[in-house]
């Protein structure tokens, strides 16, 4: 393991191995359908609870992975895990049954970027043979701890993403067809948003710092990318980020940016406002579209960084500004 620059890494041994994704019916009907692993006909999943049928998706997407490296449970050394719930209580009962070593993450939405990062992290270091690496979210859980429960019929602005109801799960280890070559753990930033219901506008600067010191480290230009893969800025934030990357930064990434938030649903034919959020929308799309691409040979060098706005309900309804982090992975074929 190497420093590049000032905040980069460089790996040798990490890859993914396989991985795999599971999402619920809204996603299940975009353009991405035939890349996921599972679709499931209703959001509930058989459960009582969003909340369960949040963790029913973590592990449906851990089980599918497991099952693509034909790796048994107890033979990961450790996995790295969170959602958008209090406590990551979705990651915690989802994976609870496996029984293999869990470390709990919370990155918000560039929670499965920041799983991600780590475990090639320990992998490379040769603390653990295999790690798996996973983040979800469900729209329904989400609403209700941060905004409404969706009985109460609240309106949505336009400025809002639909929280994805889905998740992604890697397995990574020293063997695959995708390498995961480089890190950049990302800074704090905010741009003074204090509405919940514009994440993209939020998380748009950490997004542009942490791209714009990776490709500053590893003295790169966009053109050198097959693909700079942004978490879920969404329509908003994705415009944002652009301007951001050129005005302040320096680099025209109109060419290569694409954003999870703006793949996952059809904003014309679903109503998604501005696009997709949550945990599992990153994970989701990069567990299915990204990697299959990748291992294909379809794609051949992607920067994914995986955005995330750190507020709590109760720092929103505090009036606090929402502070947001941006972690990235250079992932190549």
């Amino acid at each position: 393991m190497e420093r590049i620059g000032r905040y980069t890494l460089s790996f040798s041994a990490p890859r993914v191995i396989a991985a795999a994704a599971s999402v619920g019916k809204t996603e299940g009907e975009g353009p991405l359908a035939k890349e996921f692993d599972v679709c499931n006909p209703d959001d509930g999943i058989g459960c009582a609870t969003w909340e369960h049928a949040e963790a029913a998706l973590a592990g449906q997407a851990a089980a599918k992975a497991l099952e693509k490296a034909g790796l048994r449970p107890e033979q990961i050394d450790i996995a790295f895990a969170g959602d958008l719930l209090n406590q990551c209580t979705a990651s915690t009962f989802g994976l609870m049954p496996f029984g293999f070593p869990y470390a709990g993450l919370f990155g918000a939405c560039s929670t499965f970027a920041l799983a991600l990062l780590t475990a090639a992290v320990f992998t490379e270091a040769g603390a653990a043979r295999w790690a798996l690496a996973e983040a979800s979210s469900h729209f329904c859980s989400a609403e209700k701890q941060f905004r409404y429960p969706l009985e109460y019929g609240g309106q949505r602005t336009p400025t809002a993403q639909r929280t994805v109801t889905g998740a992604g799960a890697a397995v990574v280890g020293t063997k695959g067809s995708v390498r995961i070559e480089m890190g950049c753990v990302g800074r704090i930033a905010e741009l003074g948003v204090k509405d919940m219901s514009n994440m993209g506008a939020a998380m748009a600067p950490a997004a542009a710092n942490t791209v714009a010191a990776f490709l500053e480290d590893t003295d790169t230009e966009p053109s050198e990318y097959d693909m700079i893969l942004t978490g879920d800025l969404g329509s908003v934030g994705s415009e944002l980020f652009s301007e951001l990357m050129r005005e302040e930064h320096g680099y025209d990434v109109s060419g290569v940016h694409a954003d999870c938030g703006n793949m996952i649903f059809d904003a014309k034919k679903q109503d998604v406002h501005a696009g997709a959020s949550g945990c599992g929308c990153s994970a989701a799309v990069v567990c299915s579209k990204i990697i299959n691409e990748l291992s294909a040979g379809k794609l051949g060098k992607v920067l994914f960084a995986g955005t995330g706005a750190l507020m709590s309900p109760v720092t929103a309804y505090q009036g606090d500004v929402i502070p947001a982090v941006a972690h990235a992975v250079l992932l190549r074929s």
